[in-house]
């Protein structure tokens, strides 16, 4: 990883939820190589985080990794019972954990709807419901990764676009909530981005992605440290202006 200058995340403490492979370890990476202790939050993949930590340790950052399903508020309060006793407190949250899944209407269920809206809505909103006990007075950065198909939303999607249009709201809601408490809250909006869960959908390979490309201004999708970067600025004191603010980082295709 290549060092940020100036180290301007010295001192800070971030957790990132969902950050054992993909955008998530690239941005708890990215974040980490700026000078911030780091809280890799995975839900199955402890080799993943593991990794991610090694990476991070390797270089001369400081993380741990601790498992946690982010839709399960006992979880959630362990997450940061393990982030506090390990760092003391918080000044940066990337609610990053997310699920994806596509179905036309007349396939959709109940458990299609509530597994997607209880992690990626219900989830980052008691996520950040817990982490408000330990920001300090000084406030800090929260950072929700949200997607294009908030307003794309292309066919077939019509519940995982409900979720990234309702995290695009709550975005917005809580920037007006926390401003007084100095916390920031902001979103980014990948486009297509080249994860592994991008491979094991096979999609590297799809005509979906063909199209894609095409229909991009800058000629191609993107990659895990195309969102780390946004994420980086949003989290640092380069951003300390702007709050309630939705990025897309889609190489023009939205």
């Amino acid at each position: 990883m290549k060092k940020i200058e100036a180290k301007k995340l010295a001192g800070k403490v971030a957790v990132v939820t969902g950050a054992s492979k993909g955008i998530g370890a690239s941005i708890a990476k990215h974040l980490a190589a700026a000078g911030a202790s780091v809280v890799v939050n995975y839900a199955s993949s402890k080799t993943g985080a593991d990794r991610v930590v090694a990476e991070i340790t390797k270089d001369g950052g400081k993380a741990i990794a601790v498992q946690a399903d982010v839709s399960k508020r006992t979880e959630i309060k362990r997450l940061f019972a393990k982030a506090k006793k390990s760092f003391g407190h918080l000044d940066i949250l990337v609610n990053n954990a997310g699920i994806y899944e596509f179905s036309p209407i007349e396939g959709i269920t109940e458990a299609h709807f509530h597994k997607q809206f209880d992690l990626n809505v219900l989830g980052l909103l008691l996520t950040t419901q817990e982490s408000l006990n330990h920001f300090s007075a000084t406030g800090g950065s929260i950072i929700n990764i949200s997607s294009i198909v908030s307003t794309s939303a292309p066919p077939n999607t019509s519940v995982y676009s409900a979720t990234k249009a309702a995290v695009d709201a709550v975005t917005k809601s809580l920037s007006k909530e926390l401003g007084a408490r100095h916390i920031r809250v902001n979103s980014i909006n990948p486009g297509m981005i080249e994860t592994e869960g991008f491979h094991a959908a096979g999609i590297a390979e799809s005509d979906m992605r063909k199209q894609v490309e095409a229909q991009t201004p800058l000629g191609r999708i993107g990659q895990p440290q195309d969102i780390a970067t946004a994420a980086l600025f949003l989290a640092s004191p380069d951003s300390s202006w702007i709050t309630g603010e939705t990025f897309f980082v889609s190489g023009g295709f939205h």
